[in-house]
């Protein structure tokens, strides 16, 4: 269980100017609350998948000139490294936070992971009616699930995951700004834990569990 009260002067990270100004504020208002929620939820996947996972918080450590518009934790099973794999992730930008799956192009096996998760649509019809689909992790625009159910864009998005390159497919949820400051450390936590419940048939289906 995480103590993580989120407060507005989180979000506002994201609206000081500069790379530097914004890294500072990152460093020392969000980041401490990505550390707790990564030890917390590392030990939960390594309970709930049996195999160790490990948080990874965001550096921006490549960036020289333009300042992050987001920024987050990541949750994967390799203590190096997440991006080349499937990876859980709590993360936020200036208007919402978010949870999720994602499968990023960096992925050398998203090809596979695809046709798995195209052969079982029934997952995503058992997914909770304000979860979300979307294709560029960079991007704050997602769309609700049942809307991208309707008009088969769940099965695009994964054709285009398995087809293009830069393909990428994140499924989860979002809370609004106003809805992350109004949850309690308790409250939190368990709407992050009952996301990340619902993504676990996901993401065991990508490795044909």
């Amino acid at each position: 269980m995480t103590t993580v009260q989120w407060t507005n002067q989180d979000f506002d990270v994201f609206t000081i100017d500069g790379l530097e100004p914004r890294m500072e504020a990152l460093i020392n208002q969000v980041r401490p609350k990505f550390n707790e929620l990564g030890d917390t939820f590392a030990h939960y996947f390594t309970v709930e998948l049996g195999e160790e996972f490990f948080a990874h918080v965001a550096k921006h450590a490549r960036r020289t000139v333009n300042p992050p518009h987001d920024s987050w934790v990541a949750f994967a099973p390799n203590k190096r490294g997440y991006k080349a794999m499937p990876h859980f992730q709590i993360g936020l930008f200036e208007s919402h936070l978010f949870i999720n799956l994602a499968v990023i192009y960096e992925a050398p096996q998203k090809n596979d992971m695809a046709a798995r998760l195209l052969a079982q649509p029934e997952l995503f019809h058992a997914l909770p009616k304000n979860f979300y689909v979307a294709g560029d992790h960079m991007s704050p625009v997602t769309q609700n699930i049942t809307e991208a159910i309707e008009k088969r864009d769940i099965e695009k998005l994964l054709t285009r995951l398995q087809t293009v390159k830069k393909g990428e497919f994140i499924v989860g949820r979002t809370l609004s700004r106003e809805e992350t400051i109004g949850l309690l450390p308790t409250a939190f936590n368990n709407v992050v834990e009952e996301t990340f419940d619902a993504l676990l048939p996901i993401y065991n289906a990508m490795f044909n569990r």
